[in-house]
């Protein structure tokens, strides 16, 4: 029997996996946090005494999460920052403004999932764009300040629905071929795997490790473009038989993988439920990671292509 990564589980929730650790001094950013997920991954963090920014890009909704936090935990509310991950020029101003502190925790968690086509500011396909580019290129602008910190994380929030794609090297924005909403999200998710894998490899000598996971099905506003006949497209009966999570059960890996004292220094991996996850195997569908998502030359080709087209911006 495989051996336990730790004593969580499926139904532990985000607070109990921080429990007993004291984030006091530390500084967090989680991406995407003014609801779902998001917000109770800042939730959790802010309770150990972790400075949390909320990078949103829906302003007042970041406010409003914000002041809630603020009237849970007392104290000044946590900042709030505005961030949009289709604009790799706003990536750039937030970057800038926070590189001069030290930054221990990145959570890459804000996403879209399944929408209509749509491109970025600079031509991505949107879900492709905001779910691996935009936070590629966040983390590499943010490198001082995790460089900063004595030891830090990237925690990188992918999805079992990489299943439904591996990444197109060839079209990956869907320039020639015919878009399919879930097999886009699941390329983005996938880039998310191989990304955290390719980042590890580079970095986790300079103390920043990376990790991507696969948070649970949750119903949060993420699955707002699903419609009933998407479910049924998904083999899914009825949209309320998908969600298995609630979102503090949901925000519990991400929490896990940003501070347990076992993933301390280890890289590279995929988690579920706060463990690491097993290998994929036949009799597990679903589960773990897909092969190609574990693929070190794809991980690599990945980061190269990623790192293209940050030149290629530069250089205009």
């Amino acid at each position: 029997m495989k051996e336990r990564s730790s004593h969580f589980g499926r139904e532990t929730r985000a607070i109990e996996a921080v429990s007993g650790i004291d984030l006091s001094g530390k500084r967090a950013i989680v991406t995407g946090a003014s609801s779902g997920i998001e917000i109770e991954t800042a939730r959790a963090l802010a309770a150990a005494g972790c400075e949390v920014i909320l990078a949103v890009r829906n302003r007042d909704a970041g406010e409003r999460s914000a002041k809630a936090m603020m009237d849970e935990f007392g104290g000044g509310p946590p900042a709030v920052a505005s961030l949009d991950l289709s604009d790799l020029k706003a990536i750039e101003i937030f970057a800038r403004s926070e590189c001069s502190k030290p930054l221990d925790i990145l959570i890459c968690n804000a996403a879209v999932m399944a929408c209509p086509f749509g491109r970025t500011r600079d031509g991505f396909e949107l879900q492709l764009g905001v779910n691996h580019v935009g936070h590629a290129i966040l983390v590499k602008r943010l490198l001082p300040a995790l460089r900063l910190a004595a030891a830090a994380r990237v925690v990188m929030v992918s999805s079992s629905a990489h299943w439904w794609a591996s990444f197109d090297f060839d079209d990956p924005n869907c320039d020639r071929k015919p878009y399919d909403k879930f097999k886009a999200y699941g390329q983005s998710k996938t880039a998310n795997i191989l990304y955290a894998i390719a980042f590890n490899q580079r970095f986790s000598l300079q103390g920043i490790t990376a990790n991507a996971l696969m948070p649970g099905n949750i119903m949060t506003a993420l699955g707002r473009h699903l419609s009933s006949e998407d479910y049924k497209t998904l083999g899914i009966d009825g949209k309320h038989s998908l969600f298995v999570k609630n979102v503090e059960q949901g925000a519990a890996t991400s929490v896990w993988a940003a501070v347990a004292p076992e993933l301390e220094a280890r890289g590279g991996l995929y988690l579920e439920d706060c463990q690491v996850a097993p290998p994929a195997a036949p009799e597990r569908p679903g589960v773990g990671a897909a092969p190609y998502a574990r693929d070190p030359g794809s991980a690599e080709h990945l980061w190269e292509w990623t790192e293209s087209l940050d030149a290629a911006r530069r250089s205009n």
